[in-house]
């Protein structure tokens, strides 16, 4: 960074949330290791879900949709952001459970305002709150038919992503994940008109998810020896010394001596777990002498005893109600009700028809804060609309509502 300015892409590094490390307060900045993302393993599993993807777009516009082709790759910022356009929509739905990491799909305008308009069934649609409600519920449903595929056979038990959060925003104001990560590239037909929707998975949960799937290169391990990480620390010199000695391994048998010398320190370490087997042993000796008082004193059980609740009202406590005879409570009569799903009520407008649960001269309920108390028949008083109460709710049916 030059003195009293920075370059551009210092500014797009900030803005997507890259640490650059000299622009850190410490100058240190937070390396994150690059993953093994094994692109077949993938490649087979987008192959499964690009027709389920297809199917939730489909079932949610009401149009025939067409997903023809799911690539992967292993991308990063620069590449990615040379494919996009200058204005996008970002869905974020990172991992929180299961897997942990990044997770997003970005998609152009022109397919945001195609499927806001299918979805509320409007000519021009305007990408404002309600319309980016919208596009979270569809990525929704396509992250949940992934995760469906992803928890089959208990291969990721539980896993969750954040409640996707879509925004409108340039493409340098995109939080992408950092270093290498999978990048899923799907060409879509919607109606008729071809599209390309994105899907960007974080190193770490694009290696979690092929490794889930029976995929994935082996771990690394230290020094490559196949000696744990917890192990190579013992050694002088810690990993640095184990992948000094690695090449010899791979030598004639003159070269083994090292490794012969290397299991000497392991045999050594084990006497000390050995040895702490013995106080372990010794504790169990006040546990039993523990469950001896136990058993010989058995618990005090004693019947209990409720009073009547059906008391009569003494003349004190009738006298006392007169003091909340001037409360005011909340009278509601309610005509009936109905359930519908999000789609259509996004898809509500002037004219549209709600059909209740209550059928036509049916009595309406009347509630007392939100408690049904009794039932009448609707009438028209002058220019008002009133209720002539035709029964009263015995009072078996107020404690119900109330549990």
């Amino acid at each position: 960074m030059s003195e009293g300015s920075i370059s551009q892409e210092e500014i797009d590094a900030l803005l997507s949330g890259v640490d650059m490390g000299g622009l850190t307060s410490g100058g240190t900045s937070s390396i994150v290791p690059e993953a093994n993302i094994d692109v077949p393993t993938l490649q087979n599993f987008v192959s499964l879900t690009k027709d389920k993807f297809a199917e939730v777009i489909k079932n949610m516009t009401e149009k025939d949709t067409v997903v023809s082709s799911a690539e992967v790759e292993v991308s990063d910022r620069d590449v990615f952001m040379s494919r996009l356009p200058e204005e996008l929509i970002a869905v974020m739905a990172d991992y929180s459970t299961g897997l942990i990491g990044d997770h997003l799909f970005v998609m152009s305008n022109e397919l945001a305002t195609k499927l806001v308009g299918l979805i509320n069934k409007e000519d021009n649609p305007a990408l404002d709150d309600m319309g980016l409600s919208v596009l979270s519920e569809v990525i929704s449903s396509m992250s949940g038919s992934e995760i469906t595929e992803l928890s089959k056979g208990g291969k990721l038990p539980g896993l969750v992503t954040n409640p996707p959060e879509a925004v409108s925003q340039p493409k340098a104001m995109v939080r992408m994940p950092q270093n290498k990560f999978a990048l899923v590239t799907f060409q879509l037909k919607l109606d008729g008109q071809d599209y390309t929707l994105w899907e960007a998975i974080g190193g770490s949960v694009a290696e979690g998810m092929a490794r889930a799937l029976g995929g994935g290169a082996p771990a690394a391990s230290a020094g490559g020896m196949g000696v744990s990480p917890a192990f190579t620390g013992g050694f002088a010199g810690g990993t640095a010394a184990g992948a000094a000695v690695s090449p010899m391994m791979m030598t004639g048998g003159g070269m083994q001596q090292p490794m012969m010398g290397m299991q000497q320190p392991m045999m050594g370490m084990q006497q000390p777990m050995m040895g702490m087997q013995q106080p372990m042993m010794g504790m169990q000796q006040p546990m039993m002498g523990m469950q001896q008082p136990m058993m010989q004193t058995p618990p005090n059980v004693q019947s209990l005893q409720f009073p009547n609740l059906m008391q009569p009202m003494t003349a004190s406590e009738q006298g006392n109600i007169g003091l909340i005879m001037d409360v005011k409570m909340e009278m509601t009569v309610e005509l009936g009700r109905t359930e519908r799903t999000i789609k259509n009520i996004l898809g509500m407008g002037e004219g549209t028809i709600i059909e209740l649960d209550k059928l036509a001269g049916e009595p309406v309920d009347i509630l007392v804060n939100h408690k049904p108390i009794a039932k009448g028949e609707v009438v028209v008083i002058d220019e008002n609309f009133g209720v002539r109460v035709t029964e009263i709710l015995p009072a078996i049916e107020h404690v119900a509502s109330q549990m």
